[in-house]
C-alpha cells in the first residue's frame, strides 16, 4: 500500500481499522474532527488515485456508523397511502463551497432531529460547479459525518432534463447523454432522480395527452434506463414534471394527462413516479430587477394545493413539488405544510448568501472573469447587477478552490448565517423531528464498496454537459 493510502487510512488514528479492503469504526468519535476535513480535501482537490481511495474511504466510513445514501422512495409512498403529512421536504442545491454549505445543513438537522430532506445537484449545475456525481456523493456524506449526523442520506439528481432544442437537433444524442448521466449518478450514489421532460410539452398540439406525448414516452424511456440501473434493495425516487417552470401555471387536467400517459406508457409493475413537479409562478433564482432586487412572486398556493391533493388521491404520489422557491419572501414557507406540498426546491438563495460574504477582491475577480467568459449572456439591456446576479453561477466551478480556501473568518460569519437561515428554513417547513418517521419507513440495504485500489474500473464518467436549465 502506498505512503498516501497509508495517510489517508491513518487520519482517524486507531479509531478507524483499514485492512483487507475493509473499514472498522471503533470509536466514531473522531470522525467529527479535522481528520475528516483533510480526506473530504483529498476526494476533492487530490490526484486520482488519491480521490478514489478518498471517496471508497468516505463512502465506507459512513456504512459503518449508520450514514449512507439512500432512495426517499418508501417514505413518499408512505404520504401517498395517507401515513404521514404534515411537513414538506426541502431539496438543497448545494452549488458553492459545498463542504461547508453541508455542514450547516447536517448540523441544524442534528440540532432540530430532523431527516427528511434531500441534497440535490442539477445536470447543468454538475457542470457548472465542477461537481461529478462522485465528488458530489463523498463530500455530502464526509459533511454529514464531520457533525455527527447519523441515518440516510437523500442525494438527488435534481432537472436531468432533457434540452428541447438539443432534442430538436439530436434527439437520440440528447436522451442518451441524460441516461448515461443517470448511470454515472446512481452508481455514485444518487438514489433520488427526478427526470425533467416538461421542456419537450408541446402546447400547439389539438389534446392535453398530444401536448404531453413526447414528456412521457420520453421520461418512461429514461425511467427504464433508471431502474435497471437501482443497486439490490433500492428504489430509487423518481420525480416527473408537468410545466416547465417559470412558464404558465400547471393544471390538473395537464397533470392527469401526463400520469395517465406515463402510467399506460410504462412497463406493468415498474415502479413509476413518487411525486410530481409543476408550476405555479415561481421561476429558477427569481426574477432580478435592474437595480438587483429580486420581484415579487405571485404563488398560486390554491393551485398547488388542488394539484397534491390529485396526485396523492387519484395516483398515489406523495404530491406536488415547488420549484423555484428559496427566493420566496420569508413568509412564505409555511404555506407549503399546510397546504400539503410534498417537496420544495431551494438554491439560489444560498448562493446569494454566499457572493454576499465574498472578500471584496475575490468578488471583483470573479466578476471581472464575468465580464470576459460570459460576455455572450449578456442582453443589451441588462444592468451590470442584472448580468452579474444571473451569470455568477458560472464562477462556482471555475473559482471552486478559492470558495474552499475562504479565511476561516469569512467562513464563520457565513456558518453563522447559513445556520439561521436552515433553522428558520426547517422549522417553517415541520421537518423538525422527521428522523423518527424517517427511521420508521425508510430502511436503506448495507452497500459495501470494493477498495479502488483492488477493484476494476467503474462506470465510465459521463461527459460535462452544459446548461440544461437551472
Amino acid at each position: 500500500m502506498s505512503d498516501m493510502f497509508e495517510t489517508l487510512n491513518g487520519l482517524f488514528g486507531a479509531a478507524v481499522a483499514v485492512a483487507g479492503g475493509r473499514v472498522t469504526v471503533k470509536d466514531a468519535t473522531p470522525l467529527a474532527s479535522a481528520g475528516m476535513d483533510r480526506l473530504v480535501r483529498a476526494a476533492v482537490f487530490g490526484g486520482d488515485a488519491e480521490k478514489a481511495h478518498a471517496r471508497w474511504l468516505i463512502w465506507e466510513l459512513g456504512q459503518a456508523v449508520g450514514v449512507g445514501a439512500a432512495s426517499i422512495q418508501d417514505l413518499y409512498m408512505a404520504r401517498g397511502r395517507g401515513a404521514v403529512h404534515g411537513f414538506t421536504v426541502p431539496a438543497i442545491n448545494v452549488r458553492g463551497m459545498s463542504y461547508d454549505t453541508a455542514r450547516s445543513i447536517f448540523r441544524t438537522a442534528v440540532r432540530m432531529r430532523a431527516a427528511a430532506f434531500l441534497l440535490e445537484i442539477a445536470r447543468s449545475e454538475i457542470a457548472y460547479t465542477d461537481q461529478r456525481p462522485a465528488e458530489y456523493v463523498a463530500v455530502m456524506l464526509a459533511a454529514a459525518l464531520r457533525e455527527g449526523f447519523r441515518g440516510p442520506v437523500f442525494i438527488q439528481g435534481d432537472h436531468f432534463q432533457v434540452n428541447a432544442k438539443k432534442y430538436a437537433a439530436d434527439a437520440a444524442g440528447e436522451v442518451g447523454a441524460v441516461k448515461q448521466l443517470a448511470r454515472e449518478a446512481i452508481h455514485a450514489g444518487f438514489y433520488n432522480i427526478d427526470i425533467d421532460t416538461s421542456t419537450l410539452v408541446d402546447i400547439s398540439k389539438p389534446t392535453l395527452d398530444e401536448q404531453q406525448r413526447l414528456n412521457y414516452d420520453v421520461g418512461v424511456d429514461i425511467l427504464r434506463v433508471v431502474r435497471g440501473a437501482e443497486p439490490a434493495g433500492v428504489t430509487i425516487s423518481v420525480g416527473g414534471e408537468i410545466g416547465e417552470v417559470g412558464t404558465a401555471n400547471s393544471t390538473v387536467e395537464e397533470l392527469r394527462a401526463y400520469m395517465d400517459g406515463f402510467n399506460r406508457a410504462k412497463p406493468a409493475g415498474m415502479a413509476g413516479v413518487s411525486k410530481i413537479s409543476v408550476q405555479s409562478g415561481t421561476s429558477h433564482g427569481g426574477i432580478v430587477l435592474p437595480d438587483g432586487s429580486i420581484a415579487d412572486v405571485k404563488l398560486d398556493l390554491d393551485t398547488l394545493e388542488r394539484l397534491s391533493k390529485v396526485a396523492r388521491d387519484e395516483y398515489g404520489l406523495s404530491g406536488a413539488v415547488q420549484h423555484g422557491a428559496s427566493t420566496l419572501p420569508d413568509n412564505a414557507f409555511h404555506n407549503f405544510p399546510t397546504r400539503e406540498t410534498a417537496e420544495i426546491h431551494l438554491a439560489t438563495n444560498f448562493q446569494n448568501m454566499l457572493f454576499d460574504h465574498l472578500p471584496a477582491a475575490l468578488r471583483k475577480e470573479i466578476y471581472a472573469w464575468l465580464d470576459v467568459n460570459a460576455a455572450n449572456e449578456r442582453k443589451p439591456t441588462d444592468s451590470d447587477e442584472q448580468f452579474y446576479y444571473k451569470t455568477r453561477k458560472k464562477a462556482l466551478g471555475p473559482f471552486k478552490r478559492q470558495f474552499w480556501d475562504l479565511p476561516d473568518g469569512v467562513k464563520a460569519s457565513l456558518a453563522e448565517a447559513y445556520d439561521a437561515k436552515f433553522g428558520f428554513l426547517f422549522e417553517q417547513l415541520a421537518i423538525g423531528e422527521t428522523a423518527a418517521v424517517v427511521a420508521r419507513f425508510v430502511k436503506p440495504p448495507a452497500q459495501h464498496r470494493p477498495s479502488p485500489d483492488a477493484a476494476p474500473a467503474g462506470v465510465a464518467a459521463a461527459p460535462d454537459d452544459a446548461d440544461a436549465g437551472e
